[in-house]
């Protein structure tokens, strides 16, 4: 898989132009934003030094939207009034009793930096008015990237597309380190389907490995399955269960180890040649219970 931000690529699993998927939260907040920084709130402010119109949160949000009237805006009198949160903020005052953090990438991802309870300042010059979503209570994660090998060198070369912000097919997210990288399990659970596969485009493999107390089944595609593997077989995270390879595609498309989360027990990936329908949910939030950046 190219690690081009976008580029088609055909298997006989998915039919992927890679993209960004922004999903808007609802302003579950909206009732206590009033555009005054009150106690147990996290605030925005439109200009450095804590000036400018505020915009004030009691949760977490994972994405503030860009475009009125639904987007999370501004609504303090001053400079910036009106105006939507995302990119725009440039100084923050945690008043609430957690640390927050402020992030670069939409559903909690990127760059980021953190304000402990009490703490007002301006956003670095990595995050001021580059700002896309803010966690409250942020708990220490391992990258998706890193936990696939527990070694460096990984990186995601195709995220997980929602169908709707390309015409792409990709319900799951493509990780890459190298060909006969160990391949561990993101998630412990019950081995419920194996195919094995071999190399080439007409060859694909799959682990399908269940786990009751999410409710959720972790699928991997295109690596070879160890040997050892059976159905039934329990699987704890962090054991080796495949060598990265390229089984199911072809070798210009590079190895990698296409990892997909389904709702409820799924012996196969998502269908994506010739279908529309979208499957499997945002990942991201699953990913982040399971103590995991998406990146």
């Amino acid at each position: 898989m190219s690690t081009m931000h976008k580029v088609l690529t055909a298997t006989t699993a998915a039919l992927a132009i890679c993209g960004t998927v922004s999903i808007v939260a609802s302003p579950a907040s909206a009732a206590s934003r009033n555009g005054k920084c009150e106690s147990g709130e996290f605030c925005y402010y439109f200009n450095s030094g804590n000036k400018g119109s505020i915009s004030d949160f009691t949760g977490s949000v994972g994405d503030y939207g860009t475009t009125q009237p639904s987007c999370y805006d501004f609504k303090g009198a001053g400079n910036g009034k009106g105006k939507c949160v995302k990119n725009n903020a440039a100084s923050v005052w945690n008043k609430s009793s957690k640390t927050v953090r402020v992030y670069f990438n939409s559903n909690y991802g990127g760059k980021y930096q953190d304000f402990k309870a009490g703490a007002k300042g301006n956003l670095n010059s990595s995050l001021k008015n580059q700002n896309a979503s803010h966690e409250f209570a942020p708990k220490s994660r391992t990258n998706l990237s890193y936990g696939l090998y527990k070694a460096s060198g990984g990186r995601i070369t195709c995220g997980f597309d929602g169908y709707t912000t390309t015409p792409g097919r990709h319900e799951g997210i493509d990780i890459a380190r190298g060909v006969g990288s160990d391949v561990k399990a993101l998630v412990s659970g019950t081995i419920i389907y194996i195919a094995r596969g071999h190399t080439g485009s007409s060859g694909l493999s799959t682990i399908s490995i269940y786990n009751a107390s999410a409710k959720k089944t972790v699928i991997y595609l295109h690596s070879a399955p160890r040997s050892s593997l059976r159905v039934g077989q329990s699987i704890s995270r962090g054991q080796v269960i495949a060598d990265e390879s390229w089984h199911g595609v072809s070798s210009a498309s590079g190895a990698h180890t296409h990892v997909e989360m389904r709702p409820g027990k799924q012996t196969h990936a998502a269908k994506s040649v010739g279908d529309s329908h979208l499957d499997n949910p945002n990942p991201t939030s699953f990913w982040h219970s399971q103590g995991y950046n998406v990146r």
